[in-house]
């Protein structure tokens, strides 16, 4: 049976750590936002959803052929941002959420989590290392109610929480998983990269 994955880009925060759009900075000459779509292996998706409060940010995702929904309540924290999401794609077997500042992250990384759920479509699949999850996650569609009743701030992370016997881990290099909170962050990545 072939299963119907969606994909969630979470493109809308207010970034307040960072002090600006953090989305629009520059890893090796490409904007963490754009890294992120190009990062995604959108014909694996029947379809990939970018949630933003950008203007630029909508422009991206119409570029990449990516459906575009506009946060207009980015204060309502990371919780809407998926509830949007999520509302948008409610008719696919499992949805996968991906944060825009992991400019590391590779596109081989992704399609490999994919195949890791489709020989456990039952759990809730991530990348991790060294046992530490990070992102994204990959949520089979039995989760999208307790998803859709998260509130503000509250993520993903108190789904897989309440259920950690249902998730399981693909292994990848650390600096995949490395997202920019802080301009200090940033520089880091820049050094090392």
């Amino acid at each position: 049976m072939d299963r119907k994955i969606g994909c969630v880009l979470m493109a809308a925060g207010n970034a307040r750590r960072f002090g600006d759009n953090k989305l629009y900075a520059q890893v090796e000459g490409k904007t963490l936002l754009r890294r992120a779509m190009e990062s995604i292996p959108g014909q694996l998706f029947s379809t990939v959803a970018v949630v933003t409060q950008y203007p630029e940010g909508e422009e991206m995702a119409r570029e990449f052929g990516f459906l575009c929904i506009r946060n207009a309540h980015p204060d309502w924290g990371i919780s809407h941002t998926i509830r949007l999401g999520l509302e948008a794609l409610s008719g696919c077997d499992a949805v996968l959420f991906q944060v825009s500042d992991q400019p590391l992250l590779r596109r081989s990384s992704i399609e490999a989590l994919i195949g890791l759920w489709l020989q456990r479509p039952d759990h809730i699949a991530a990348l991790g290392h060294g046992g530490v999850r990070g992102n994204p996650c990959l949520f089979p569609a039995r989760f999208f109610p307790e998803l859709l009743s998260l509130s503000e701030d509250h993520g993903g992370n108190m789904v897989i929480r309440a259920h950690e016997e249902s998730l399981i881990l693909l292994e990848v290099a650390e600096e995949e998983l490395h997202d920019v909170d802080t301009v200090e962050a940033l520089a880091e990545l820049r050094k090392n990269s």
